[in-house]
């Protein structure tokens, strides 16, 4: 598989899109810092403009180079990454605003999935986090289940097996607001009742 994750890393960097596995469902992932590769992204999900999409790293320590969480932010993701959450925080200069729908904030993913951090590892730069559907359709579980259409816009796609298939969830830590419920939302908002 290692071969496969390089030549993904490589699409990457060269602002193409690939498909890879998560612990939630497949993603769809382009270089996150690359305006035109974001912009692909969307035309190929059907995707209206006004809706973020996330941005994937390999750890904490990436995310803040690419993002300004709060102390309580970085507490929480500490206690919730790697794994499926969704964190909503302010992003740094380096993050286009077509990927977070013009917003001053974006949400970050570290998905407690090996071959999904071999990919970010691989392509050396934030990678997006967004589902590998078009727009409107349900989530993808398996290889088998991406459309004709994902699977002939991009440049690799990562087989990992069966996924899960829950959201993850999304959380804004700072307001208290859970976006989307999904995994781990009773823990989430334990935490956020305590913290």
């Amino acid at each position: 598989m290692t071969e496969a994750v390089e030549r993904a890393g490589e699409a990457i960097r060269n602002g193409e899109p690939v498909v890879y596995p998560t612990e939630t469902v497949y993603g769809m992932g382009a270089n996150a810092v690359d305006a035109e590769a974001v912009e692909r992204v969307f035309e190929i999900k059907g995707r209206d403009r006004d809706k973020p999409v996330s941005l994937g790293v390999p750890d904490l320590e990436t995310a803040t180079e690419y993002t300004n969480p709060t102390a309580r932010e970085r507490a929480f993701m500490h206690e919730f990454l790697p794994g499926p959450v969704t964190v909503v925080v302010e992003r740094g200069e380096t993050v286009p605003d077509v990927l977070t729908a013009g917003s001053d904030r974006v949400g970050v993913r570290v998905p407690d999935h090996d071959l999904a951090l071999a990919l970010y590892e691989a392509a050396g730069v934030p990678v997006t986090a967004t589902s590998a559907n078009r727009s409107g359709t349900g989530s993808v579980r398996r290889v088998d289940e991406l459309s004709a259409e994902i699977r002939e816009a991009v440049a690799v796609v990562l087989d990992g097996g069966e996924t899960p298939g829950a959201e993850s969830t999304v959380v804004d830590v700072e307001s208290g607001t859970i976006h989307r419920r999904g995994a781990r939302t009773d823990e989430i908002e334990a935490w956020l009742d305590a913290n």
